[in-house]
């Protein structure tokens, strides 16, 4: 079977996010999940896909991290649809449907980059309780300017694309949103606030399985340069920060909408990674399809490791 390294999310070497990759043999049927499991966890990076080639530009797809299967990993879905490209199974120019356990997905496949699909955004609730949210910010090892509400105060993007103007001044809380895998969305002041994360990983571990989400995507749309700046930290699956996630910053571009702070067509540039000296850059896009909010994620990626792997 073909293996490959690949950084997603990341035009040169040694940054963004790695996955580890693996191509199965042509009429090869996917190794024993337990097998899978070993095989992320020897591997060592947050997720490593197991891909069987259906035919047609079509790929299934199963994500390991070293804990456990996942339904969905963006960041190692963008590294595998450049090592199929790579390997000759599809080209620049191609669409691909991507089997997952979280559905099936377009695929867009370019020179070096693929955009991806998202599942179909579900806004799970929101964190409004003041003690709820008072226990979060402290399992995060931070303190928000207003208590479970930060005050969006910068230009996130251009007004004219913009929902509406007048729109600087509102206030964000805490909420769960699923693009596939549900994540606790956690707005902060500006990015010093973001850098001074520092999570207690035993108490979020338990409080991300009380809320049922892989972990916590914190952010802040108040930075100079017009992106928005994010960290993900998720211990319950042994990943206790992540340098690049493709499904949190799918939910995260929902949560923006949703709250007015982007409008449809809109295009986030989302930068991760900074705090583990990986910085990665995501785009999220959002549009409307038949009146249905439509979210795709994408980015560049960069092969380190071409090899074999016997299972």
């Amino acid at each position: 079977m073909k293996f490959y390294i690949v950084d997603a999310f990341a035009d040169t070497l040694f940054g963004g996010n790695p996955a580890g990759v693996v191509i199965l043999d042509d009429g090869m049927d996917f190794p024993h999940s337990e097998q899978m499991r070993k095989t992320a966890a020897e591997l060592r990076y947050s997720e490593t896909a197991f891909i069987k080639p259906m035919g047609h530009n079509q790929f299934q797809i199963r994500y390991f991290t070293p804990a456990s299967e996942v339904d969905l990993c963006g960041h190692a879905t963008i590294g595998s649809f450049v090592a199929l490209a790579d390997a000759g199974l599809t080209a620049p120019g191609t669409d691909c449907i991507c089997c997952t356990l979280a559905g099936d997905l377009n695929i867009q496949v370019s020179d070096g980059s693929v955009l991806m699909d998202m599942s179909a955004p579900e806004a799970i609730g929101e964190i409004a309780d003041n003690m709820e949210q008072k226990e979060l910010y402290e399992i995060m090892g931070i303190r928000p300017k207003h208590q479970g509400e930060i005050l969006f105060e910068g230009q996130l993007i251009p007004e004219s694309k913009r929902l509406s103007e007048g729109k600087t001044g509102r206030l964000l809380i805490p909420e769960i949103i699923s693009t596939g895998l549900p994540d606790i969305l956690l707005p902060v002041e500006n990015e010093a606030a973001l850098a001074s994360i520092a999570p207690d990983f035993s108490a979020l571990s338990r409080l991300s399985e009380r809320y049922g989400v892989v972990g916590v995507h914190a952010f802040t749309v108040n930075s100079e340069d017009g992106a928005v700046h994010c960290r993900n930290f998720a211990p319950l699956y042994d990943i206790d920060e992540e340098a690049a996630t493709g499904t949190s910053n799918g939910a995260l571009t929902y949560y923006l909408y949703k709250n007015g702070l982007i409008s449809e067509n809109a295009v986030v540039r989302y930068i991760q990674g900074e705090a583990m000296a990986r910085p990665s850059v995501i785009t999220g896009r959002l549009s409307l399809v038949d009146g249905a909010v439509n979210i795709q994620v994408g980015g560049s990626a960069v092969i380190l490791v071409r090899g074999t792997i016997d299972l």
